[in-house]
Formats: structure tokens, sequence, C-alpha cells
């Protein structure tokens, strides 16, 4: 396509075109690469978000390594990266907290999402791993030995007890 002034309307197809999605998880499977694509971004208009989620996508995130200072209250309060705005002043004055605009927050500040009730439905994590973890949930809500006023000294003490006889009778079984 030509550079020239003016000429903006290309006349054939996409020369190259790619043949799978970009994933940017797929050589660099950090904690630091898992953390970033599972924050939410909150606190947040819809063209925020959009760019925000553009950059994890693409590789392009980088978290902030101090906090910034927010151009509302003017303290080093901004712990997001991307943002201007602290979370306690854009909740206050309604903004959006990276553009400072006062537009529709598209997921408020400290609200998750709550379309799924569990946590495995991401596409980062494996099926065998949520599975394990469902059937841990289903075992602790069987637990029917709780003491409701017992003080919180008590109830660790229960658990060191309950946890020592199963590392002697393992270490003296082998």
């Amino acid at each position: 396509m030509s550079t020239q002034r003016g000429n903006v309307s290309r006349s054939r197809a996409q020369k190259h075109q790619n043949g799978t999605v970009y994933k940017n998880d797929k050589y660099d499977s950090s904690s630091r690469t898992k953390k970033i694509n599972t924050k939410p971004h909150d606190g947040v208009c819809q063209h925020c978000k959009d760019v925000l989620e553009w950059r994890v996508k693409f590789s392009k995130y980088k978290p902030l390594s101090q906090p910034k200072k927010c151009v509302k209250c003017l303290q080093k309060t901004v712990k997001d990266a991307y943002h201007i705005i602290c979370k306690p002043c854009a909740l206050q004055h309604e903004l959006c907290a990276k553009c400072g605009k006062k537009e529709e927050v598209v997921l408020p500040i400290g609200k998750l999402p709550e379309a799924s009730n569990s946590p495995c439905t991401t596409n980062n994590q494996e099926n065998s791993s949520c599975d394990e973890e469902e059937e841990e949930e289903a075992g602790s809500d069987l637990d029917f030995d709780i003491d409701l006023e017992a003080s919180d000294d008590e109830v660790k003490e229960e658990k060191k007890r309950s946890k020592r006889p199963s590392k002697n009778k393992a270490a003296t079984g082998s």
C-alpha cells in the first residue's frame, strides 16, 4: 500500500494472514504471566478495559514495580499499571481510574464478576487440576466436627493434633 497522502483504499485482500491465534502464555508460563492473565480490570470504562485487555492479550502489559502518584489526592497510592487515579479517589469521584473521564465504570472496584461459581472455568487452567480442586471442596463441605464456640487457639491446636498422627504413621509405615 502506498504511503501517498489520500491513498487510503486498498484494492486487494490481505496478502498474509496468521493461521493460529497468538497466545501470550505459549512460551512464557511464569507466575508473573499467570498473575497478569488473571488480574481483573476494575474501576475503568469500557474503552480503557478493552485497551488493558489488548495489552494483556499481546504481552504488552507491564505491571508497576512501585506505586505511582494519584492525580487527585497526590499520594503514592496508584498500584495498578496504566492508571492515573487511585481506587478510593476513582470510587469517590466516580471517574475512570485509567483515563480520568467521568464515564460509566464497567466493573465496579472491589466486585469480581460472578458469572461462574467455579474458578476453574478460565482457559489457562487444566481440567485435571480443576477436578482435584472440586473434590477438595466437596470433601471440605462434609466436615461436621466443627465446634462453633471454640476459640481460635483451640482450633489451631486441634488441627496440629490431627496432622501429627498422619505424619507419624507415614514415617513408620515406610
